[in-house]
């Protein structure tokens, strides 16, 4: 499941919990292409809260679609991950080391208003 938080037309930010489906990963991939029609340069905000796995049918169409952006990393900027469960954390930072000119950042959940500030592009408080 999925659900969409507003941050500003440059932010795609959206929850993501138990079963993501086909649809799921179908919406979220007209949220980026919307968005990367409109911005050159396009930021992501991920919160994940238990993630039960994802349906395999919809994988297919989703790697078709996802293909593409390959060869148009260098206009994804910041990338915030929320994360409850460790294994999406360490799956973020094997993600970051693989595509170092994209800024990754990882938090805990606690750390979520954090986390949509920076994505934001907003100052660091400390």
């Amino acid at each position: 499941m999925h659900r969409v938080i507003e941050a500003g037309d440059d932010v795609i930010a959206l929850e993501v919990s138990g079963k993501i489906t086909g649809a799921d990963l179908d919406a979220m991939m007209d949220r980026l292409d919307q968005a990367m029609a409109h911005h050159e340069k396009i930021h992501i905000f991920v919160e994940t809260r238990g993630i039960d796995g994802i349906e395999l049918t919809g994988l297919p169409g989703y790697v078709a679609r996802a293909m593409p952006l390959f060869g148009k990393l260098t206009r994804f900027g910041r990338v915030a991950v929320v994360a409850d469960q460790t294994w999406v954390r360490i799956g973020t930072r094997v993600e970051s080391a693989v595509l170092p000119f994209i800024s990754y950042k990882t938090f805990e959940p606690a750390q979520r208003e954090e986390a949509l500030a920076w994505v934001k592009g907003a100052p660091s408080a400390a």
